[in-house]
């Protein structure tokens, strides 16, 4: 029998870090940051790695929508819609845990 993990949905209260097995590392060849996880190897665009940089175990994901926004001079929900999208496609992946 399969065991089914339940989906874990991300919210503004949620609080995303990066799970033991997920780190990001500086490729002096390419001249960019990886996302490094066990036999995968993924290249985030700059304002993904400001994401995931963000990702530390205690700020939410409201608290880092709002410093994005005020970062980046964006609008706070075509950015609140951006961020919540993205860490939900790395939980959903295991590489980001809330």
């Amino acid at each position: 029998m399969i065991a089914l993990r339940e989906r874990t949905v991300v919210s503004l209260q949620s609080v995303p870090s990066l799970p033991k097995h997920v780190r990001i590392q500086y490729d002096p060849v390419r001249q960019a940051f990886a996302v490094l996880s066990p036999e995968k190897v993924f290249w985030p665009n700059d304002i993904s790695l400001d994401i995931l940089r963000r990702c530390d175990g205690r700020s939410t994901v409201g608290h880092i929508i709002a410093h994005l926004a005020s970062d980046y001079d964006a609008d706070q929900e075509a950015v609140t819609a951006d961020v919540i999208a993205f860490l939900q496609e790395w939980s959903d992946k295991l590489l980001v845990k809330l």
